[in-house]
């Protein structure tokens, strides 16, 4: 099974890659091949297999599911623990689901298989995993980047920061579309470029100031009325994440805490009367005792789930995470502001 004719991952999106993974793993036909033929190199795991985790495969009476192998170099794409696992017991022979794609788009698919089942990733594998994305994919967003490497998009955008990004004013979305990194400097070139030359087709403006020609439309059409080319919302929410990602990271990391410290704090909240009394403040409290019991059973919860809507689920969980991050982030930038909010309610 291969990309076919859809656009390479070089430029494509990496949503298009999670499918296919779902796509692979539900319907891809299985083929018995030798072990002695298969390829094991590149793992996404630094560490390796854990020897604890094959000697558990080598036990499971019955048949374990079938790898992924990329035909063209034989190289193992997920399974090689349970590879491990089939020769340790004499096989000689496993099953195997083909990836027909080119070999970068095999170690992307490598990442991409081992972040939603099986053994998970540590933290450092996908932190490593999302810097060799910067690499073969320097134009894909923080979230795309996030989605396939298994990380929050406020943690790519920090590696990004670190040194470790892409180059260049545009990256690739999670939809495959090239968008400027900064939004703001993309209207005030559409401005200049528009004052300079009047009579230039919005098209034109477009492909110089690398925005969209509905961009620029509305650049025009605000330069017409006398307004500024780059929205005051824009402006002032761009300088609000500013203070919002100096706040947050100047917090020191603390390590996480356990399910029943969190279950414990939530308990707190929950004899809170100033929170009790407001609507805000019972949904705020409902929310976070949600949160507890899937801090709590997340094994089980994860265990229960269907394999054909995990992808988007943990899309959907990322996607979550980082509204929760800016909002910890807005709480720890002004307190003083949710302070009067709360007393003027």
């Amino acid at each position: 099974m291969s990309f076919g004719d859809t656009r390479s991952l070089v430029t494509g999106d990496a949503q298009q890659l999670i499918r296919l993974r779902d796509e692979i793993l539900a319907t891809a036909p299985v083929h018995s091949v030798p072990v002695a033929r298969l390829v094991v190199a590149d793992s996404p795991r630094l560490a390796g297999e854990d020897p604890a985790h094959v000697r558990a495969l080598a036990e499971v009476e019955g048949s374990l599911p079938p790898l992924v192998v990329h035909r063209g170099t034989m190289r193992v794409i997920d399974g090689i623990a349970r590879l491990r696992a089939a020769t340790g017991k004499g096989q000689s022979v496993v099953a195997v689901r083909y990836f027909d794609g080119t070999q970068q788009e095999a170690a992307l698919l490598a990442v991409a298989m081992n972040i939603t089942h099986g053994r998970p990733l540590t933290l450092e594998d996908r932190t490593a995993a999302a810097l060799r994305i910067f690499v073969s994919h320097q134009h894909w967003s923080d979230r795309a980047v996030a989605l396939l490497a298994g990380l929050s998009a406020t943690k790519v955008a920090a590696l990004r920061r670190d040194g470790a990004g892409a180059q260049g004013g545009r990256r690739i979305g999670r939809d495959g579309r090239a968008r400027p990194v900064d939004a703001a400097a993309g209207r005030e070139r559409a401005r200049q470029l528009l004052e300079q030359n009047p009579s230039a087709s919005l098209r034109q403006i477009a492909r110089e100031a690398g925005i969209s020609a509905a961009t620029v439309a509305d650049v025009r059409d605000r330069l017409r009325r006398g307004e500024s080319a780059v929205p005051v919302r824009r402006a002032v929410v761009t300088a609000d994440r500013q203070v919002t990602r100096r706040v947050v990271a100047a917090v020191p990391r603390r390590p996480p805490k356990t399910a029943d410290e969190l279950t414990r704090t939530v308990r707190a909240l929950h004899r809170d009367p100033s929170l009790r009394q407001s609507e805000e403040g019972r949904s705020l409290l409902r929310m976070l005792s949600v949160c507890g019991v899937f801090a709590r059973d997340r094994e089980s919860i994860a265990a229960a789930l269907p394999w054909h809507c995990r992808s988007q689920l943990a899309e959907l969980l990322m996607d979550y995470a980082q509204v929760c991050q800016d909002f910890a982030g807005e709480l720890n930038a002004e307190p003083g502001r949710a302070q009067l909010h709360a007393v003027g309610s």
